[in-house]
């Protein structure tokens, strides 16, 4: 039997066991309910209320507090005797590169057809709500961490969700939050393994094989696509035995470099065509409040911005927690402020900027697309992108590989305490991780099992369920958490001493 039959043979038994139970769950997770011409999924309602919810409760922290964010990731707060593995800067890097991906650049492309060029707008309005979400779950997860005996850290919902609503609730707090914690975990791991590796090396390889000549070409075969997922799997190994350190020594080089390749591609389609900027914007503003997508109706360019936004930046899924919690900081709520920044970068700039080249450029595949033409999302952002730079599908090809790279690094972090969560810390037990982890990247490039993504869509998308349910309980614990480091920003803007009662010693775990 030839590898491209096994391959295809496995691909068919998978999707035939599990299409059921994945058509079920995703019908279940993303039910959509009619509102004017189009449907709302609830999910995305969820995580939007959540977003102005926040917004308020906090008083604006996005917007009040960003100038503080910005100083807190340059570095002028950071205090090197605090608990954790890596700064404040490696932290955002390491988070980013788990949200910025393939959606940024094929998502993107997909909303403004459907919803039009206004659904930019409402993208951008999700994406600042988001920050607010992202500031509370990162705030919850240093404040919960486990600082272990060796320095590793280890955070995230199934750590803040059972110690924070024992503290606040007693034991029956404590037992419901043991069973939350157990779920978080167990999602995290499924969609780390499937949405966060598989499909990201799957996707990467489908575009570095179209620009190699397509199947036809040198990396078009069976052997083609093993070599490649032992490459990627080689790397991923390789990084991932170095932990949250070694990650973020790359991530910190990585996500930077792979943000200045793709914008400044976006600014050079823009400037040459800088004469029609401002009716570009103009375009989307318009469109926000009389839409002309494929959906119909401000609703359907409103609902298609915020659901492209919301799967984007993952505000309040419960994922970003995890690698901000490794930062070195005594104080919690300066993290929270440093992940706010998140959806401001993968949201509000990188999804803008793909947004206003595919207007600007309105490249052929991008018309057809809105007539309801089934045309792929990275084919209508390289289209625009070759109306200016005819080899851009080569700088297309790295930029994706850089984005799935950092991904597939990331989520690997993230299913690393996930698993040591629900299987122990063991030596043995996170090398077996490790190992079925750079398997499952072999396994992205041979194969599809698209069934098994839509699956993992849905599980990450129920984890933000139990997570914003979480966060409502815990939002006082933010506040006091947040006035603790605004009165610790004040004492050394004015160069006061610190005061040692307001630095709070880390849990320490023995495990």
């Amino acid at each position: 039997m030839s590898l491209d039959s096994l391959t295809e043979s496995v691909d068919e038994s998978v999707s035939g066991f599990f299409e059921p139970i994945a058509s079920w769950l995703v019908e279940v997770v993303f039910y959509a309910v009619p509102v004017g011409n189009t449907e709302l999924p609830l999910i995305v309602a969820w995580l939007v209320i959540a977003g102005l919810v926040f917004t308020g409760w906090f008083g604006f922290v996005q917007f009040r507090r960003f100038r503080l964010a910005v100083a807190v990731v340059r570095g002028k707060y950071d205090d090197e005797s605090a608990a954790g593995e890596v700064n404040h800067f490696q932290a955002l890097t390491a988070a980013v590169s788990g949200t910025v991906g393939l959606g940024n650049i094929a998502g993107v492309a997909v909303a403004v057809s459907i919803g039009g060029p206004g659904a930019t707008f409402w993208m951008i309005l999700c994406g600042l709500l988001g920050m607010a979400t992202k500031f509370v779950e990162v705030t919850l997860g240093v404040k919960y961490r486990e600082v272990h005996a060796d320095g590793t850290v280890s955070g995230g919902p199934m750590h803040y969700l059972p110690k924070g609503l024992a503290e606040r609730f007693g034991s029956r707090g404590a037992s419901f939050g043991k069973i939350l914690a157990v779920l978080a975990s167990a999602m995290i791991l499924f969609f780390g393994l499937f949405g966060g590796n598989l499909l990201q090396v799957n996707q990467s390889y489908a575009q570095l094989v179209s620009v190699t000549g397509g199947e036809d070409g040198a990396l078009g075969s069976s052997a083609g696509a093993l070599l490649f997922g032992l490459l990627v799997a080689a790397l991923v190994g390789v990084v991932l035995l170095g932990g949250i350190r070694s990650i973020a020594s790359v991530t910190s080089r990585l996500v930077p470099a792979m943000a200045v390749i793709y914008i400044a591609a976006c600014l050079t389609v823009i400037l040459v065509n800088v004469g029609e900027l401002p009716s570009a914007v103009v375009t989307i503003v318009e469109g926000a409040f009389n839409p002309e997508g494929v959906a119909g109706g401000v609703l359907g360019a409103l609902i298609i911005g915020f659901r492209r936004a919301a799967f984007s930046n993952e505000a309040g899924l419960g994922s970003a927690p995890i690698a901000h919690s490794a930062v070195k900081t005594k104080h919690p709520a300066s993290e929270g402020l440093v992940a706010l920044l998140e959806p401001f970068i993968d949201t509000v700039i990188i999804c803008t900027m793909t947004a206003l080249t595919i207007v600007i450029a309105n490249p052929a595949s991008w018309a057809e697309a809105r007539t309801g033409q089934d045309i792929g999302g990275v084919t209508i952002t390289s289209d625009a992108f070759e109306t200016v730079l005819p080899w851009f599908p080569y700088i297309l090809t790295v930029a994706v590989l850089l984005f799935a790279i950092s991904t597939v690094l990331t989520w690997g972090y993230y299913g690393l305490k996930a698993w040591s969560y629900l299987f122990g810390r063991s030596r043995t037990s996170e090398i077996t991780y490790k190992v079925v982890y750079t398997l499952f990247a072999v396994a992205g490039s041979l194969l599809t099992l698209q069934t098994l993504i839509d699956m993992a869509d849905a599980v990450l998308f129920t984890l933000a369920v139990i997570n914003i349910i979480g966060l409502y309980f815990l939002a006082p614990v933010v506040k006091r958490e947040l006035e603790t480091f605004l009165a610790y920003v004040r004492r050394r803007d004015s160069g006061e001493a610190q005061d040692p009662a307001a630095e709070k010693a880390p849990v320490v775990s023995e495990s």
